[in-house]
């Protein structure tokens, strides 16, 4: 999955942009190193995370930089002892999500094209077509732009709950503005077809602006496609079920 996502034909991520994760256990998960490239990474790249110190550190808003480096160190369970990436963070809540246990975040060039615009939330609002509502969900959550680390943690958190409340699954798009997008899946194939659809769709969002605008389905169209057996079947189907 990370090998896929740091594919250089993708333009989902260049040089050490990115990261992903991956839950081992209850108590640990992976995530990516700092610093390290996802384009031909193997297992050295990887961090095995401790959950609790990293759940500790979320509830103390306080912590300096320094803070911040010297703990998520000391959370990771490997020999290593490889720094995890600043962005553990928003991992960790978000495997915390029941149903998810893989997570992509990248920066295509097509997505933050729309989430560098002055218009970025309302450019990935809504939905262009029906396997987009499959593949990314009826709707993308949206976090406005926040400093990375503890800070984009707590908002992409509060978010993501927000929307569990709504729609009672997790979400499979997180779109943070000037930055890049989350994809979250139980499987890697799910997040890969999430980031996939994602970008498509940001094409076709820019691409439609040179004939007039785009012309988003409808809230009864979306809700319908949502809700449709057969399209449930192909997400079951996505998940190996």
């Amino acid at each position: 999955m990370s090998r896929e996502l740091g594919d250089p034909a993708n333009d989902y991520v260049i040089l050490g942009e990115g990261n992903t994760s991956a839950a081992a256990d209850e108590e640990t998960f992976f995530v990516k190193a700092s610093g390290v490239h996802l384009r031909g990474i193997d297992e050295g790249g990887f961090v095995r995370v401790a959950r609790q110190p990293v759940r500790w550190m979320l509830q103390n808003e306080t912590m300096t930089d320094e803070e911040i480096k010297d703990g998520l160190r000391e959370a990771s369970v490997d020999a290593t002892r490889q720094r995890p990436s600043v962005e553990t963070f928003f991992h960790a809540v978000l495997l915390d999500l029941e149903g998810v246990a893989f997570i992509g975040h990248t920066h295509p060039t097509a997505v933050n094209a729309l989430l560098c615009s002055k218009h970025a939330e309302r450019a990935v609002a809504s939905r262009l077509f029906p396997d987009e509502i499959v593949y990314c969900g009826p709707v993308s959550v949206f976090v406005p732009y926040t400093d990375p680390g503890l800070a984009l943690a707590h908002a992409v958190g509060k978010a993501a709950a927000e929307f569990v409340e709504e729609y009672h699954m997790p979400p499979r798009v997180i779109m943070m503005q000037n930055h890049g997008m989350i994809a979250l899946g139980s499987t890697p194939v799910e997040v890969l077809a999430a980031t996939a659809m994602a970008v498509r769709a940001a094409r076709a969002r820019i691409g439609a602006q040179a004939f007039g605008g785009v012309r988003p389905l409808a809230p009864e169209e979306a809700e319908r496609i949502f809700v449709r057996p057969d399209e449930h079947y192909r997400q079951d189907k996505l998940r190996g079920d």
